[in-house]
């Protein structure tokens, strides 16, 4: 089973990460509380998947997730984002992250990503995210974003 990295400033959000992906079978190998440490333990442990926060004190998610893929072009980063930080995700998604969800996490929502992530590292089959805000794609003003592939 895949072996996951998290890493948030928030220890509770760690916490309850550990607990969705050890319920779903996936080892929780490391755990990081900012940016800096999250780039330190990737080179220390290779985790087959991250889950990164994008907002965190000293390095933030963004910059750390240059760092690792700089490091390793197939990182397999997933980042963790609240609503409203649309912008955020995509600079995320185009730095080389595989995909997003949003807070509140869910174990549905997040397994989901997670084995979606997991199983296309596995025929090396990304595929590009198409976003929509709103209800339609041309709208200016963006609530929510949301991924789909093609």
């Amino acid at each position: 089973m895949a072996r996951v990295l998290i890493v948030d400033d928030a220890l509770m959000m760690r916490k309850t990460i550990r607990k969705m992906i050890e319920n779903a079978g996936y080892i929780a190998e490391a755990e990081a509380i900012n940016g800096e440490q999250a780039i330190q333990m990737y080179k220390e442990y290779m985790p087959d998947i991250v889950t990164m926060d994008i907002t965190m004190p000293g390095i933030d998610g963004i910059e750390a997730l240059r760092h690792i893929m700089a490091y390793d072009k197939d990182a397999k980063v997933i980042m963790v984002s609240a609503l409203g930080q649309q912008y955020k995700v995509m600079e995320a998604l185009e730095c080389g992250a595989k995909s997003y969800i949003l807070k509140p996490i869910t174990a549905e929502n997040l397994i989901a990503v997670i084995n979606q992530v997991h199983d296309k590292s596995k025929t090396n089959a990304f595929t590009k995210p198409v976003f929509e805000c709103g209800e339609g794609r041309h709208q200016q003003s963006c609530d929510i974003i949301v991924g789909k592939t093609v």
